[in-house]
């Protein structure tokens, strides 16, 4: 079997050895040596000019180092620039706490912590309804007689029915399910949100949230 030139083999070598190589960048959290050991059992094992033998101790001492000192490694690093809001809408608000609760939105939306994405998608909406009437000098018509501010359910009904302003079709059709989307991922005790779950909504969270700041006078 020849793992060099074009054929069969040596095609699949060279997809498992990218394939190794994602997987490989993808983890983090350990020391410069260990990192430069997995490095070189790598290049080893997918070497199409190396020795048989080789390659085969290199295989186990790799597949020894996966099980052991790479067990708890991350398989995927959060990333938060990038994923369900473009954090430039926020940058452009001027206010750190919105871009920080975007950065932690879509940090877990691309490392596969979907409820905490949408717990975070129902925080960033609450603030820009009530960034919204506080511009419009409003902000008594959504606070209790303690002047605590109302939770989300009150705060959508109140935001569509705000003479102050006239929501667009779609603001008033994503609200709704961008309410029952936070509250199952925040309260739902057998309710897990998937991949698809967060994605639907990803469009009406832009919508409802530039919407809103525009109200607020920040965009």
């Amino acid at each position: 079997m020849k793992l060099t030139g074009d054929n069969y083999y040596a095609n699949k070598v060279v997809e498992l050895r990218a394939d190794a190589t994602n997987a490989f960048s993808d983890l983090s959290g350990q020391s410069a040596g260990d990192t430069s050991a997995m490095a070189e059992l790598i290049e080893t094992v997918f070497s199409p000019e190396g020795q048989r033998d080789a390659r085969a101790k290199a295989s186990r001492e790799l597949l020894f180092s996966l099980k052991t000192t790479w067990r708890d490694a991350p398989a995927a690093v959060a990333r938060t620039d990038e994923g369900l809001f473009p954090l430039g809408i926020l940058t452009q608000a001027k206010r750190g706490y919105l871009i920080t609760i975007g950065r932690q939105m879509n940090g877990c939306f691309t490392a596969g912590w979907y409820d905490a994405s949408a717990v975070m998608m129902r925080r960033l909406i609450e603030i820009a309804i009530i960034e919204a009437f506080e511009k419009k000098g409003i902000a008594t018509k959504i606070k209790d007689g303690d002047g605590n501010y109302a939770q989300l359910t009150e705060l959508i009904a109140r935001a569509i029915a705000e003479p102050s302003w006239s929501l667009s079709r779609n603001a008033r059709k994503f609200l709704p399910q961008m309410r029952d989307i936070g509250h199952s991922s925040a309260h739902g005790r057998y309710f897990l949100a998937r991949k698809g779950d967060i994605e639907r909504l990803r469009q009406g969270c832009r919508l409802i949230v530039e919407e809103f700041l525009h109200h607020a006078g920040l965009l």
